[in-house]
């Protein structure tokens, strides 16, 4: 089992960053660009991976009073991750995101799990920027 964790601040707060984490219909925006996520009956979702052309039955829970999203593979447990929005004060938030590889052949190595979660953060980051900028529409 390998464990991957990145945070980064933000300067919204965590209600806002949270909206635009949480918001299924909008993941595509922020995650790794070759995972698209289709909502089912809600907390079942698909996961498509470009990569690898394959559609992957998958969980994705959104805890607003925890300020904290959850996921992971459905049937076969090959990952999980979270989310976890937190204020940091003055209107800021900070960030974090980890992910537990539980198989050896899910994980891509520290190197290339932290850089995707590094450029999933910026995106996110993006997201909130323009909606907080855009006075809280979208």
């Amino acid at each position: 089992m390998s464990e991957h964790e990145r945070s980064r601040t933000m300067p919204a707060l965590p209600e806002h960053v949270f909206d635009q984490a949480s918001n299924v219909g909008q993941l595509d925006s922020w995650l790794p660009q070759e995972l698209h996520v289709r909502a089912e009956e809600l907390p079942a979702v698909t996961v498509h991976e470009d990569r690898t052309g394959e559609d992957a039955p998958a969980l994705f829970r959104a805890e607003r009073d925890q300020m904290r999203l959850e996921w992971g593979t459905r049937e076969t447990g090959g990952y999980a991750g979270w989310l976890q929005v937190a204020g940091i004060g003055s209107g800021a938030s900070e960030v974090t995101v980890h992910l537990s590889f539980f198989e050896e052949q899910h994980d891509p190595g520290e190197k290339a799990v932290n850089a995707e979660l590094d450029r999933s953060l910026e995106r996110l980051a993006e997201q909130v920027r323009l909606r907080v900028d855009d006075g809280g529409s979208g």
